[in-house]
């Protein structure tokens, strides 16, 4: 893998790490609209691998392949953004679904269920279901987030307690981590296992589907859903601060 100089090799690192490229992209598909091609996330992805080829150096401290995936899946991401893949008019929805689950959260003191959230949003229970299955791929987070359409700070900037860090980075340093892994533990049980499956284990939706007992489409849904749940308490935290 290194040449008499101690370089790494750049022909090796990529053929070797490519199979990596492809995976990442498999994974990443899976919980995104039909819309989005794999070809596309996995030419992202090589343009990312090549960056962090480039960029690498064993002084970081890190395997390579910890790094690269972090370099990869970030070109990937800034070709989803690039191409608008989730439509204005989707966001709009998810945001009210968002704001449905953060008013029957407070009024019950529990989670709501599919059934509550469709009727608050004067929806049939199948138009609900069917408004999540077309917002797959609903992100916790978006570059967006921090900042509102006004240009005001908002929710994600309460989080986010260094002006001159990297704002996700500050984020994960942060609040924002507890904040998430609480507003994991407080999801019902179905989306709980489901989002550690996805995320721990890292199954596809076809894989969790099998496990669950449910189709892949439905899993889809669900782990929409469940994102949705934690956008709601992360946005709600940071007004009323930690519990």
């Amino acid at each position: 893998m290194y040449t008499v100089k101690g370089k790494a090799d750049k022909d090796t690192l990529l053929t070797e790490h490519m199979p990596l490229v492809k995976r990442l992209a498999h994974h990443m598909k899976a919980k995104l609209p039909p819309s989005v091609e794999v070809d596309d996330l996995v030419q992202a992805g090589m343009i990312g691998l090549l960056d962090a080829i480039s960029r690498y150096e064993e002084t970081h401290g890190a395997q390579f392949e910890t790094y690269a995936v972090l370099r990869i899946r970030g070109a990937m991401l800034d070709e989803l953004r690039n191409s608008d893949w989730l439509p204005r008019s989707l966001r709009q929805n998810m945001r009210k679904v968002e704001a449905a689950m953060s008013t029957l959260q407070q009024r019950l003191g529990r989670p709501p269920s599919e059934s509550e959230v469709a009727k608050s949003l004067k929806l049939s229970l199948a138009d609900y279901q069917e408004m999540l299955g077309d917002g797959g791929g609903h992100q916790l987070v978006y570059y967006e987030d921090f900042h509102d359409e006004d240009g005001n700070d908002s929710f994600l900037d309460r989080y986010a307690s260094d002006d001159d860090a990297d704002p996700l980075r500050s984020l994960l340093d942060g609040d924002f981590r507890q904040a998430v892994i609480d507003a994991i533990n407080a999801l019902p049980e179905r989306e709980k296992m489901l989002m550690g499956l996805y995320y721990e284990e890292e199954l596809n939706l076809k894989e969790i589907g099998a496990v669950m007992g449910v189709s892949e489409s439905r899993v889809s849904q669900l782990h929409t859903q469940a994102v949705a749940r934690l956008r709601a308490s992360l946005r709600e935290r940071s007004w009323t601060g930690p519990a």
